[in-house]
């Protein structure tokens, strides 16, 4: 059930960030909000999400290093990643880090939400199988 679901949203952006939470909230989300990556790594660990959604390129820490975090999770929550980039490099290295979708700026809310609902009700075995591991949220793993 969606009302039961938490989405971190990281963008630098207060306009665009309070209009995703507000498309998101009217849609039954729990939305949680960072302005930056440094903020969403904290927020990462202290909410536990179910998905994030990630701008690429922020001031203090941008969508890549925050990629690169959650790739370092046993169990990382899905990730969408929004950007107004065309460079199709970026897309192909966030796709290597593990991202469920990649939307580029400006793009309609439908389909925003359509690709929210799709990743959040995706059975998630490609990921669990490579993992092999038991679920673990906002826990590194082990060296």
């Amino acid at each position: 059930m969606s009302s039961e679901r938490t989405i971190l949203l990281i963008e630098d952006d207060r306009e665009i960030s309070s209009t995703i939470q507000g498309v998101l909230q009217a849609s039954g989300y729990h939305v949680v909000v960072a302005l930056n990556g440094l903020e969403g790594k904290k927020m990462i660990e202290s909410e536990s999400p179910d998905l994030v959604i990630t701008d690429m390129m922020m001031p203090r820490m941008g969508g890549f290093p925050v990629l690169e975090y959650l790739k370092s999770l046993d169990d990382p929550p899905k990730v969408i990643m929004i950007t107004a980039n065309e460079g199709g490099r970026h897309k192909v290295y966030a796709e290597m880090l593990g991202i469920d979708d990649y939307l580029r700026k400006p793009f309609a809310m439908d389909l925003l939400l359509e690709s929210v609902n799709r990743v959040l009700n995706s059975s998630g075995e490609e990921k669990q199988a490579d993992s092999g591991k038991p679920k673990k949220r906002a826990q590194k793993k082990s060296t």
